[in-house]
């Protein structure tokens, strides 16, 4: 399988969040995964690449060109994909992926999560979406997303939209037991 994992570039996050990008990426390798992710050498996204490498794993990294330019980029990561913007680094990422997993981050990480959940709503992706809720990050937007199925912004079926386990342990069967999103989606993703 190859599985897309978003998450954060920062440095100074709990080092939970270490540990579980670390545990991921072991577990992807482990499991024969191909890891797709952003290319990043520094915080989470530096830390899943090193351990899926570790492990003997194959990544991608997906990077834009001005964080190469900075050099932002993984050193270790040989299958590197130099993009022109943040928009193809996205589109990137996502194609021939068989699922998502988002680990803890910031606006970045929302974004692409964002942007994956409105493709599948669309039924414009089909796979599972996994929210990696270590310490419980993810609950608040939980909860404000199920606020906007409850305030009609979205449509109850719309739950299906993502998963969310607490335990990287979960993730891979997860994936496994989630259904293709089925196309006939589209004819609820405006609500009505």
């Amino acid at each position: 399988m190859r599985i897309c994992v978003y998450c954060a570039s920062s440095e100074h996050v709990d080092r939970r969040y270490h540990e579980a990008a670390a545990l991921l990426g072991r577990t992807l390798a482990q499991a024969g995964c191909t890891l797709v992710y952003g290319g990043g050498g520094s915080g989470l996204m530096g830390t899943l690449a090193s351990a899926a490498l570790d492990a003997g794993g194959e990544v991608i990294g997906v990077i834009p060109r001005f964080m190469i330019e900075v050099e932002w980029q993984h050193p270790g990561v040989a299958n590197l994909e130099v993009v022109e913007d943040m928009r193809e680094r996205k589109h990137r990422l996502l194609t021939g992926s068989d699922a998502v997993v988002a680990l803890p981050g910031g606006c970045g990480t929302l974004e692409e999560l964002f942007e994956a959940m409105t493709l599948k709503r669309l039924a414009l992706y089909a796979k599972p979406i996994v929210l990696l809720d270590i310490n419980g990050f993810y609950a608040p937007l939980e909860r404000f997303l199920e606020q906007t199925i409850e305030q009609r912004f979205m449509n109850p079926q719309h739950r299906g939209l993502w998963t969310s386990v607490a335990r990287v342990e979960e993730v891979l069967p997860t994936i496994r037991a989630t259904p293709d999103w089925d196309a006939s989606a589209r004819d609820y993703a405006a609500v009505r």
